[in-house]
């Protein structure tokens, strides 16, 4: 039993000592030290062949022997159909398929659904949804695997995925790919109301994006004086602006890919480092390009009025 055998070349050969493995399994559960050994290392080979066997059974699928290949061709035989975890496992005859699966998916950029990403799916269940691989996302990969091994900290990491992709969603999981930690999403908020970063998602200005996916709008930070504001705030002064801004009534329903205009952000009237609060009184909705231009003006207070043209501030 402790002697390596020679791997069998044909399925018949499989099969024949599959067979004689479990004929010689006893009836009785073995009670001695030696038996149990005994019991393990069979049943140890019993598994090997079985994965061997799908290997030569399924050989039709591919001519290449990895088993990330053999699961590829696996699910392109059935696209759009539910196939099961152990069904995979036989495929491809190892046990750290769902990592291979991961590889196609992320790396290669095959759209495999999940149960976590699909609720109608189990977590154990996969659905290829095309078996044409999206190239642009293989290609987000490559470059989130280069950023990873980049040294700094995990903000450090994942502002520079942002940036690679400037303009382009990013979802959680390349964040957490680059970053190595789980806790992203509070990275990208300290980056958003800390660092400045005009990064935006689902709930803060894009509605168009799909939940957990990220976009760097604009390479330039916010000046200083208008980070650090609230969500709370930030969100209360947006939905009382009527998510438009106050000085030429733009919104992200009118955006437009060639325009300027990208997206909205919150200003203080009174300059944050002048003394003006972080309350709602005190801030303003203005576009990204309207924002930009009150800067280089650097109006505020009574000059801010005019150059809005209105007569008075919101007032709460």
């Amino acid at each position: 039993m402790g002697q390596k055998r020679a791997r069998p070349i044909g399925w018949q050969a499989l099969v024949e000592r599959l067979s004689t493995t479990l004929e010689e399994i006893a009836d009785a559960p073995p009670e001695t030290k030696s038996a149990i050994r005994d019991e393990v290392r069979r049943l140890a080979f019993l598994t090997a062949d079985l994965r061997s066997l799908a290997k030569v059974r399924l050989s039709p699928l591919t001519s290449v022997q990895a088993g990330r290949e053999r699961l590829l061709a696996y699910l392109k035989l059935f696209p759009g159909e539910v196939i099961d975890g152990t069904e995979l496992q036989v495929v491809s005859g190892i046990q750290e398929f769902a990592r291979r699966i991961r590889e196609l998916r992320v790396q290669f950029g095959f759209d495999i659904s999940t149960g976590y990403a699909r609720e109608d799916l189990r977590p154990d269940q996969y659905v290829l949804e095309s078996p044409k691989p999206d190239l642009e996302a293989a290609d987000k990969w490559k470059i989130a695997n280069r950023i990873r091994k980049q040294p700094g900290d995990a903000r450090d990491r994942i502002l520079a995925l942002l940036k690679a992709f400037l303009k382009k969603p990013v979802t959680g999981e390349q964040i957490a790919y680059v970053a190595k930690i789980r806790e992203g999403p509070r990275r990208i908020r300290e980056l958003r109301t800390e660092h400045g970063w005009r990064i935006v998602t689902k709930q803060t200005g894009r509605p168009d994006l799909p939940a957990g996916s990220y976009v760097l709008e604009s390479g330039q930070q916010l000046p200083e004086h208008d980070r650090k504001i609230p969500d709370a705030i930030y969100d209360q002064v947006l939905e009382r602006d009527d998510y438009s801004c106050f000085k030429c009534g733009w919104n992200v329903n009118s955006r437009n890919p060639a325009s300027r205009r990208q997206f909205l952000e919150v200003h203080h009237v009174i300059f944050h480092h002048k003394g003006g609060a972080n309350d709602a009184h005190n801030l303003v909705t203005l576009c990204n390009v309207h924002h930009d231009e009150v800067h280089r003006l650097k109006v505020e207070g009574e000059s801010l009025r005019k150059w809005l043209k209105v007569a008075d501030y919101p007032s709460n």
